[in-house]
């Protein structure tokens, strides 16, 4: 039975003990079916996340009060659009948990509608808005759905181009770490000829660097290996790029963390993401790290050249 969302939001609040625990850290997990919400459901909880999926948005408060009493300090519910009634909900729930203290973010998964109609294929189960219509048509309804939570959403990753492992790697740099103070970066390579990537929150061009793949020697090789690296970081302009950008986080790193932004997706391109982008984000991270800043590199276009 659904509690209305006023009088379900109060339990919150309503008399706590002196002693108990503080309220919990809230993640929703939510976005396109088909994006991998329930493999990222799994990735939280082998990281010690208490998980609950399916759950109507209006017992969120009960759930939260229940994790509370059960020392519970890390809490992730995943939700779908199974229910229009339901989901429309959540906006108004969300806004009154925080106004009651809780610590709540959301984690949008998206993907491209290619990559949701492959998986949907394979997997032989319709979208839950398809009904009798197309896979196309479903997956245009629910991003008309979906589109004023995922521009307000606090974490978008982009599964378009992850398989699991990645995407496991990826939950577990953003929610691995009960320190959610300070923002963490995640530094991605990427190739142009593959697309941007649409969870990042900055890119960034290394083409102007001459492109190992023309050396022969070279071409075989990746961004990772010392030959590359060393060529692409000896190039005119690589250090200063580098440095320029180590100052660009030094600004916006305390900015983001001041609005309570906890993760960060720095994203640098070339042609295939093979060479210079995975060689200078590598560099990059390293230097981050040496600054003391939380920082994983994901490559995501590497070995699709």
């Amino acid at each position: 039975m659904s509690i209305p969302a006023e009088s379900a939001v109060q339990t919150v609040a309503a008399g706590r003990p002196h002693g108990l625990p503080a309220l919990p850290r809230l993640v929703v997990i939510t976005g396109m079916s088909g994006a991998g919400r329930r493999s990222t459901a799994h990735a939280m909880e082998d990281l010690g996340w208490f998980v609950v999926d399916n759950l109507p948005p209006s017992l969120l408060p009960q759930l939260i009060e229940t994790a509370r009493r059960a020392g519970q300090d890390r809490l992730a519910v995943g939700l779908d659009v199974r229910s229009r009634e339901l989901f429309d909900q959540l906006p108004l729930i969300l806004a009154q948990l925080e106004a009651q203290g809780v610590r709540r973010e959301v984690c949008f998964l998206e993907a491209s509608d290619e990559a949701i109609v492959r998986r949907q294929e394979s997997s032989r189960r319709s979208l839950p808005l398809q009904g009798g219509g197309s896979i196309i048509q479903a997956i245009a309804k629910e991003r008309r759905m979906m589109r004023d939570l995922r521009a307000t959403a606090d974490v978008v990753i982009d599964t378009s181009n992850l398989n699991v492992h990645q995407l496991k790697a990826r939950v577990g740099h953003i929610y691995g770490s009960r320190d959610d103070q300070a923002t963490r970066f995640q530094v991605m390579s990427f190739g142009f000829k593959n697309g941007l990537p649409v969870d990042a929150d900055m890119v960034f061009d290394v083409r102007f660097l001459p492109n190992p793949h023309w050396v022969p020697n070279l071409r075989p090789q990746t961004g990772l290996s010392t030959e590359v690296s060393d060529y692409v970081l000896r190039q005119p302009g690589a250090q200063e790029f580098l440095a320029k950008l180590t100052e660009l986080i030094d600004i916006i790193g305390p900015g983001y963390a001041r609005e309570g932004k906890r993760q960060a997706t720095l994203a640098i391109g070339c042609t295939g993401g093979k060479h210079r982008s995975t060689a200078i984000s590598e560099a990059f991270a390293a230097r981050l790290r040496a600054r003391g800043i939380q920082v994983s590199v994901l490559h995501r276009d590497l070995g699709r050249e």
